[in-house]
């Protein structure tokens, strides 16, 4: 008998607020129910009847207490359905992801707060001086698309790289793939994650981007994420450990400072990053197989950006998807829908929101359960390590 388990994070896709959302200032945010509500209250259809089959309005109703408006409930549930609390201390990627799989973030990472001046200056000057750049601009918090926009041209001509943070625990470097170079980019962002050491900061991000002005600079999809390996071993490492393999999709790779992960696969954009997921499914077929995608989208181009139509369309892109992922399935897989975080493109500001996330679990013989709501994301990734036959993680319970 050959297992596999086939997680999809859908980045930031939250289902509801966390009891302890008021330390962050979340109260009342909703990811998928702030996008179910402007579609009714502005007469637009919501169409995501395969995600609803699987359970993701069971799993919402749970959190809610109530129903979302694009539930109709006329179909036959076809998935187990629940949702998730998290442990860890932040709403960021990293915590989310490393949770997932077994290693929950306890601790506090560290944070640039202040919003102009972020970055301390005895740090910048020892970038300044290792890495031989003229030079730097920005230096505070900041959207990723509102930055290149208003400092994409002095960054030509000045050759000084775009630094910049926002609320999570990153240092964001923005330069032009043509006028600074791609490989000089990542360069120095290794350089840059070696001096935060004892800053204690989760991720270093290259943000290249291309264009000629103001109105057409665009990131590009050569994003690469620099993270600290993670705290505890995770879900990666014992399967590795134990004669299975591993295949990470996106970015996941870099989120684990690719660690255990065994077979990386780029991808960018959510039908291209649900292609090679596919392709995977057909190719990866030996057992204990675990197989994990980020839908990154979701977060960067319409969470952060306060996108709700956009958000509206990813999802019911990824809904028309969907089938063809479960129709790639095997008779004793599983496959995970879940999220890391919230990003509610409804609320205020522009960072993640503390948010429950959904937990929905498909196989082909047909099994609906209720699932609850669960204490840790770590149930994720013990349930699959369950599934795998794979020691249990250090953290979590199987809902198996």
């Amino acid at each position: 008998m050959q297992k596999r388990a086939i997680i999809i994070v859908l980045d930031s896709f939250g289902i509801g607020a966390l009891p302890d959302a008021a330390k962050f200032d979340d109260v009342g945010s909703n990811t998928l129910g702030h996008i179910d509500e402007y579609c009714k209250n502005n007469n637009l259809s919501f169409h995501i009847p395969n995600l609803l089959k699987i359970g993701l309005g069971k799993a919402y109703t749970l959190v809610n207490d109530k129903p979302l408006h694009c539930d109709n409930d006329s179909y036959s549930l076809n998935g187990s359905f629940g949702a998730c609390r998290e442990l860890s201390s932040g709403k960021d990627t990293t915590s989310g992801h490393w949770e997932m799989a077994g290693s929950p973030v306890l601790f506090d990472w560290g944070y640039f707060s202040d919003l102009t001046n972020s970055f301390p200056q005895e740090l910048l000057d020892k970038i300044v001086a290792k890495s031989g750049i003229p030079g730097y601009i920005g230096n505070c918090h900041a959207s990723g698309t509102d930055i290149i926009r208003d400092l994409g041209l002095e960054h030509i001509k000045t050759g000084k790289p775009i630094f910049y943070t926002s609320a999570d625990s990153v240092f964001q470097i923005a330069c032009h793939e043509e006028h600074f170079g791609l490989e000089k980019l990542y360069k120095l962002c290794n350089l840059v994650r070696a001096e935060l050491e004892g800053y204690n900061i989760a991720r270093v991000i290259a943000r290249p981007f291309v264009g000629d002005k103001p109105e057409n600079f665009t990131r590009t999809g050569n994003r690469h994420d620099y993270s600290v390996l993670p705290n505890n071993k995770t879900l990666f490492d014992t399967c590795l450990e134990n004669g299975g393999n591993t295949v990470a999709i996106g970015k996941i790779g870099d989120i684990y400072a690719h660690q255990g992960t065994k077979v990386e696969i780029a991808a960018n954009g959510l039908e291209e990053l649900c292609q090679k997921t596919i392709t995977a499914i057909k190719t990866y077929i030996e057992d204990k197989t675990f197989i994990m995608t980020n839908l990154v989208d979701f977060d960067m181009l319409y969470g952060h950006r306060r996108d709700i139509i956009g958000y509206k369309k990813a999802l019911e892109t990824f809904d028309t998807i969907l089938p063809s992922i479960l129709a790639e399935l095997a008779p004793d897989d599983i496959l995970i829908l879940t999220a890391d975080h919230g990003c509610d493109p409804t609320w205020i500001g522009s960072d993640h929101t503390r948010e429950h996330i959904p937990f929905l679990m498909y196989n082909n013989n047909g099994t609906s359960k209720d699932l609850g709501i669960r204490n840790t994301y770590a149930d994720i990734g013990q349930t699959v390590a369950k599934h795998l036959s794979l020691p249990p993680l250090g953290t979590g319970t199987s809902v198996i």
